[in-house]
């Protein structure tokens, strides 16, 4: 029996950077921090799933966008209960706005929605649910 969504795995050039990103701005939880043989590793809890998030020692790239032609993962999505807000604190820390607040397309599960970047070049959208979800 499945129990829920547990973890994604993704890959930081920044430790610090990525936690601040996604915990002081997205208020995520930093749920477990280490140092392994390898680099780092921590875990950022959403409440409902987590970020796994590797910090290699060796360089890193930033991330690039998966090509609609091509498999893999196009953005990681959050829930908010007002996306507008979240979109206004983000452009006052500086973050990369893709895409500002508007209609949802798929609106029988999706209000509103927006798109912005983290500091690695990751696509996060912000979404408000749609009533009743």
């Amino acid at each position: 029996m499945l129990l829920g969504f547990e973890h994604i795995g993704m890959t930081s050039r920044n430790l610090d950077r990525t936690i601040a990103f996604y915990c002081d701005l997205l208020d995520l939880k930093l749920a477990l921090r280490l140092k392994t043989d390898r680099g780092e590793q921590a875990f950022l809890d959403t409440g409902s799933g987590m970020l796994e998030v590797g910090c290699p020692v060796a360089q890193v790239s930033r991330s690039r966008d998966v090509p609609p032609h091509e498999a893999g993962m196009r953005h990681l999505t959050f829930a908010y209960d007002d996306v507008d807000a979240m979109v206004e604190r983000l452009q006052a820390a500086g973050v990369e706005i893709l895409e500002g607040p508007r209609p949802a397309v798929y609106t029988e599960v999706i209000k509103r929605v927006a798109f912005v970047r983290d500091p690695d070049g990751i696509i996060v959208e912000l979404v408000e649910r749609a009533d009743g979800r």
